[in-house]
């Protein structure tokens, strides 16, 4: 059985089709990329995993549960965490603070964060495990507006690993990283294979098929290529592609 599944799901916003037909099955520990061209429906794609965007028919399974519609925080509550192209932080609280805000307990009690980490001191010690698996162990009381870029992208992906997710969602997360960045979020996202299920959009592909155990190819909409990066590298549509040129 897939960790998470889709099937057959479909897009429209009035007149114009964005996503057709779509099908993904991903395995539990899984590090599955999606890639494409601008426009090709990615973005919208991983809005319907993670309940931003309702399909207009298919369906999202995830281990099995029928999770189609629900709201992001249901979703979010089932075991999908997502990063976002353009980061979502709180700049002026503190590295440990915007990870604390992650935890589903601390999420219950409301955001008093001084209430809260005062009644609970695990909170803190879970968010401070969270940035040590991220690396930054020694930043958590920095505020995260005077954090490098690189440091900010992984502090986006120790809030979405406070909430203790099966399946975690990457969107872009090289974008706007330089070569030392991007090697340092390659490294992360090594050590986290195997021990989560990874979905990845990317445009950086030599970040993607160094790391991804399969690759999916969107384009007009639809999953036009699928298979491993050795695979989709024989791939005639995409040697002839743009894309090939990456590949």
């Amino acid at each position: 059985m897939s960790m998470l599944e889709a099937a057959g799901v479909h897009v429209r916003f009035g007149d114009r089709v964005v996503l057709e037909s779509v099908d993904l099955a991903v395995a539990e520990g899984e590090f599955h990329g999606v890639m494409g061209p601008n426009g090709a429906g990615k973005t919208t794609f991983f809005n319907v995993l993670t309940g931003r965007v309702k399909p207009s028919r298919g369906k999202i399974r995830l281990g099995g549960e029928d999770v189609t519609g629900l709201s992001p925080h249901r979703i979010a509550n089932k075991g999908i965490a997502r990063s976002f192209q353009i980061m979502t932080l709180f700049d002026e609280f503190s590295a440990r603070d915007n990870v604390m805000m992650g935890l589903p307990e601390f999420r219950a009690r409301g955001l008093d964060i001084a209430r809260a980490a005062a009644g609970d001191r695990r909170f803190a010690e879970q968010a401070s495990d969270a940035l040590a698996a991220v690396g930054l162990a020694d930043k958590g009381d920095v505020r995260a507006k005077d954090l490098s870029y690189g440091d900010r992208r992984a502090l986006e992906i120790a809030v979405a690993l406070a909430q203790a997710p099966r399946v975690l969602c990457l969107d872009e997360p090289t974008s706007g990283l330089g070569s030392d960045g991007v090697q340092r979020l390659a490294t992360l996202v090594a050590r986290l294979k195997g021990k989560l299920t990874i979905v990845a959009i990317e445009h950086d592909m030599e970040f993607l098929f160094s790391l991804a155990d399969r690759i999916s190819v969107i384009h007009w909409g639809q999953v036009v290529a699928r298979g491993t990066p050795h695979e989709l590298q024989q791939n005639e549509w995409v040697r002839r592609s743009n894309l090939g040129k990456f590949a």
